[in-house]
């Protein structure tokens, strides 16, 4: 896709995952009370890459109460690079918005346990953007997302996390930081192989001033009902150069998305939160 559709502008609407910007302050916003768990992220590092995909490979794991954020709607809401992307490709008009990330950190936690990373481990994620079915539903804190996918290579604690509220499976993952500074990140899992590139460059934005609040949906193909929501301050990031390679192969939905510009590596943010009841 020619960088004139996808341009920096594509990074400011979407990287920050709905950050609130403030002024000047740090502080992770507050988490309203009745949390069940207490999941706590520091140190991360992680390299990002937004992408298009069809919704109909992914129907099952929508749960009737949200629907998917299209391409159309953002370019209707005035987000540029929607409206040069739907111009460019109409018939994808109706494909919803994601992003995939692989990340470790120094601190991993849900009620101060750790799983038990290999070397290199890390955790992958596949998170759509979404919102209500019903307009007039209140989703409550946090840009709401539906989690089509969270991996980790320990299958105890991912079953650990899904009895506790957390949607997760057993999931191959690994990142490490290669000589001249390139982060080399992987997944494999049935039906798909993930293989992911980014030597950062140029400027650090982002900073103090970065923070915001998310919510996470699990698919409804899960036993997992709770939502988690999560609170964020901190959060940099730095662009990958562009011939930071990303393979998807497989049978998997994940492997048939669509890139959305370029990766990014992010780093520096701290993240509580917890999973609630719905």
């Amino acid at each position: 896709m020619p960088r004139a559709v996808l341009s920096r502008t594509l990074l400011l609407t979407l990287i920050f995952f709905g950050a609130e910007i403030s002024a000047g302050s740090a502080q992770v916003p507050a988490l309203p009370g009745g949390g069940r768990t207490h999941w706590v992220v520091k140190q991360p590092e992680e390299i990002v890459r937004w992408l298009l995909f069809d919704p109909a490979t992914v129907e099952r794991q929508l749960p009737s109460s949200l629907r998917f954020i299209t391409v159309k709607e953002l370019a209707a809401g005035g987000v540029p690079w929607a409206a040069e992307y739907l111009a460019a490709t109409p018939s994808r008009g109706g494909w919803g918005v994601s992003f995939f990330e692989i990340l470790r950190a120094g601190t991993f936690t849900i009620d101060a346990h750790a799983p038990s990373w290999p070397q290199n481990g890390a955790v992958a994620m596949w998170f759509a953007r979404v919102a209500p079915a019903d307009a007039g539903t209140d989703l409550g804190l946090g840009q709401p997302f539906l989690v089509l996918g969270f991996w980790l290579p320990d299958s105890l604690y991912a079953a650990d996390m899904r009895r506790s509220g957390h949607y997760a499976e057993y999931g191959d993952v690994r990142l490490r930081r290669a000589r001249g500074g390139k982060w080399i990140g992987s997944l494999n899992i049935d039906g798909l192989s993930v293989s992911a590139e980014c030597t950062p460059t140029g400027p650090v934005s982002g900073g103090p001033q970065s923070r915001g609040t998310q919510a996470l949906f699990p698919p409804a193909t899960s036993t997992v009902t709770s939502v988690v929501r999560i609170a964020f301050a901190g959060h940099r990031e730095q662009a990958c150069t562009e011939d930071s390679a990303w393979t998807f192969r497989g049978t998997h939905p994940l492997a048939r998305g669509v890139w959305l510009g370029p990766s990014t590596f992010e780093f520096g943010y701290e993240l509580i939160g917890g999973a609630y009841r719905r």
